[in-house]
């Protein structure tokens, strides 16, 4: 159990850091952007005029900013601005912030260069490109191996030093060694509740997880896409939507009237008809087949909903939400929901914080610790004995976890090959 629980950390721990620290700063990101961005969110309600239409605002930013609409996020209370999004001139998407009382642009961000997206990008290693990415899953699965192992380890088995209580002083080697064993086991519950419930964004086990639930009618209600005509493109593609509807399609608006396309105006107004959120954010069409898309996705999940707009005529073509989901997506969209600290509030932010700084006390105790044990120039891994029987419990959690999550599976039967196969000379030059 420790040779595993040493590979485990070993494969995990500087990714696992990165990871607790940009997804505690993840946790607070309407307190932290609201901070940082201010003079782009906020304004100065005032009595009259009163407050420019949808339209006026796109006019705006496109006079700032020239290229194409694609997005608009209205102001979600009288003192925020409202968001456009504009495909420039130049291929770059901007969003561009307009004052709704005065119709003056605040100012522009890059999509890529926003605070929060590139914390988010640095947390999935999203930013480093689709191998990096199909990484992350696999220090997930690791840091499920990393908590089983972990609780085993730390069983008093009679002992009552270092289960709840530290021994020693900071100088000591047993000293954090307790502090690791006692953090781990505190932190245990939500660390696991956290590597499971970023699973379904990573990049192969998610998206195969999200297929299965829909094909076994638990996850994305396919039958609402059976009576609108469908275009190839992506809902995942125009904004960010919940994680049920990643893979599902855009419907396509019918043919043109001799009216033409109702306007944004009338969009907002048939999205605030269905009572949806102020401030969602609608996809604007892109060509004379798209639609207007409305995405909610507040703090609770059980809220969530999506709404496909006509662009001729202002039918809803598909109305979604979590009401539709199957069980499977349910379940997943919830977890999704606290494992980002939006579920329940500040009390939900607090328990994910601790979660992430247990995660960080973890790697530093486990660092000095490995340190203060390695032999001089050697790796220090926990000696293998020729001729022990492997304990059933190793082999039950390896296979079951590895059947789980594949590419979890696939890194563990690597890691036994290269420790069966290292030749004993180099296991002892190593310390393997």
């Amino acid at each position: 159990m420790w040779r595993w629980h040493f590979y485990a950390g070993l494969v995990c721990l500087p990714f696992l850091f990165t990871m607790a620290v940009t997804g505690a700063l993840y946790l607070f990101r309407v307190e932290i952007e609201s901070l940082v961005y201010r003079d782009l969110l906020f304004v100065t309600p005032t009595a009259a005029p009163s407050p420019h239409s949808p339209e006026v605002l796109v006019a705006s930013a496109l006079a700032l900013e020239p290229g194409s609409a694609v997005r608009y996020a209205g102001p979600a209370a009288p003192d925020r601005s409202a968001e456009v999004g504009v495909q420039a001139s130049d291929g770059r998407a901007v969003s561009v912030y307009v004052n709704t009382y005065s119709a003056r642009v605040l100012g522009t961000l890059a999509d890529d260069r926003k605070l929060m997206q590139v914390i988010k990008g640095i947390h999935s290693l999203a930013i480093a490109g689709t191998v990096a990415n199909h990484w992350i899953e696999v220090v997930a699965g690791w840091a499920i191996v990393l908590v089983v192992t972990g609780v085993f380890l730390w069983w008093p088995r009679g002992r009552s030093g270092g289960v709840l209580s530290v021994r020693g002083r900071p100088a000591a080697r047993l000293w954090w060694r307790d502090l690791h064993a006692v953090t781990g086991i505190v932190g245990a519950s939500a660390v696991l509740f956290l590597a499971v419930t970023g699973m379904p964004w990573s990049a192969f086990w998610g998206k195969e997880f999200n297929t299965f639930a829909t094909q076994w009618g638990l996850g994305m209600p396919t039958y609402m896409w059976d009576a609108v005509p469908q275009s190839t493109v992506p809902m995942a593609r125009q904004q960010e939507v919940p994680w049920t509807l990643t893979d599902a399609t855009v419907p396509q608006s019918g043919g043109a009237t001799p009216a033409g396309p109702i306007g944004l105006d009338a969009a907002v107004r048939a999205f605030d008809a269905l009572k949806l959120d102020p401030g969602i954010s609608i996809s604007m069409p892109v060509d004379e087949q798209g639609v207007y898309t409305a995405v909610q996705t507040p703090d609770d999940a059980t809220r969530q909903r999506v709404v496909h707009l006509d662009q001729y005529s202002g039918i809803p073509l598909i109305d979604v939400g979590y009401r539709d989901f199957g069980a499977a997506s349910k379940v997943t969209e919830w977890g999704i929901s606290v494992h980002s600290g939006r579920q329940y509030g500040l009390a939900n932010q607090l328990v994910m914080l601790a979660g992430c700084l247990a995660i960080v006390m973890l790697a530093a105790s486990a660092v000095v610790m490995w340190w203060k044990r390695r032999p001089l120039g050697q790796l220090g891994a926990p000696q293998r004995r020729d001729g022990e029987r492997v304990a059933r419990t190793v082999v039950t959690i390896a296979v079951v976890l590895g059947l789980l999550y594949p590419l979890l599976g696939a890194s563990m039967l690597a890691a036994i090959l290269i420790d069966l196969c290292s030749p004993r000379r180099w296991r002892q030059e190593l310390g393997l």
